[in-house]
């Protein structure tokens, strides 16, 4: 991969397209285009954005015929953590603990899970 910083960012497109080759595997930009809702973009739009991310060395393709099926070469856990970040600094105020108070109100982190997260935080401290 080109982009050597540990979390990249990718734009709002950027993002959608790699989500897709995560997801479903290898896609031709037709079957990109299939993905989105409507109104759909361009097919030149998502072409130039598959082109983008393939120069920035974040997908691959192979040439099938007279077409090429782009592919994902970079992982989404090497996006994870910058993602993250950055809503934790939009909609929280750049708190960590308000994030992880609106997980608890919401119901999508227990407190069982919670209390998990706290051991493995204290083991992670006891071992530097």
């Amino acid at each position: 991969m080109r982009n050597t910083t540990k979390h990249p960012r990718l734009s709002e497109r950027e993002a959608e397209i790699m989500s897709m080759l995560w997801q479903r595997g290898p896609l031709f930009v037709r079957e990109m285009l299939g993905e989105y809702p409507d109104p759909k973009p361009h097919f030149n739009t998502v072409s130039t954005t598959v082109r983008i991310l393939e120069d920035k060395g974040y997908v691959g393709h192979e040439q099938i015929g007279g077409s090429y099926r782009y592919y994902a070469v970079a992982r989404a856990t090497d996006f994870a953590g910058r993602s993250l970040a950055q809503v934790i600094k939009s909609y929280f105020n750049n708190s960590a603990s308000a994030a992880v108070s609106a997980l608890v109100e919401e119901e999508i982190l227990s407190v069982d899970e919670l209390r998990e997260i706290i051991r493995i935080v204290e083991q992670g401290k006891t071992k530097h």
